[in-house]
């Protein structure tokens, strides 16, 4: 077993409470599903948001969650780098896995893909 990192990203539509905690569970729900990712094997979750999302933190997704109550999850804010893609929230999952580094799955949904279409739907 090694600690290896998952990246992926989600957009919303609306700056809305309800729709960023809606769409950082999916995130993280996805990426746990396709690396088969327990919990458990879940070092820390480090999630950020565009400086166009305020309305909640995306970490309170872990709450709605099975059995994430103890993973650790911090939100950062992004570097508003001009012409960045707006309303989006990424994550960097550090998990214990004996997979490789090829054999990951990163996680890119709805206008995210455009982030990195290369690894968006492998």
């Amino acid at each position: 077993m090694t600690v290896r990192g998952i990246r992926g990203a989600i957009t919303v539509n609306t700056n809305s409470a309800e729709e960023i905690v809606s769409a950082a569970q999916i995130l993280l729900g996805e990426i746990a599903e396709r690396n088969e990712v327990a919990p458990d094997d879940i070092a820390s979750v480090l999630l950020t948001t565009t400086e166009d999302l305020d309305a909640a933190f995306p970490a309170r997704a872990t709450r709605n969650l099975t059995g994430w109550e103890y993973v650790p999850v911090t939100c950062a804010r992004e570097i508003p780098v001009p012409g960045s893609l707006p309303r989006c929230i990424r994550v960097l999952m550090n998990v214990n896995t004996s997979k490789g580094q090829r054999e990951i799955k990163h996680v890119y949904l709805r206008d995210a893909v455009r982030l990195r279409p290369d690894l968006a739907n492998k």
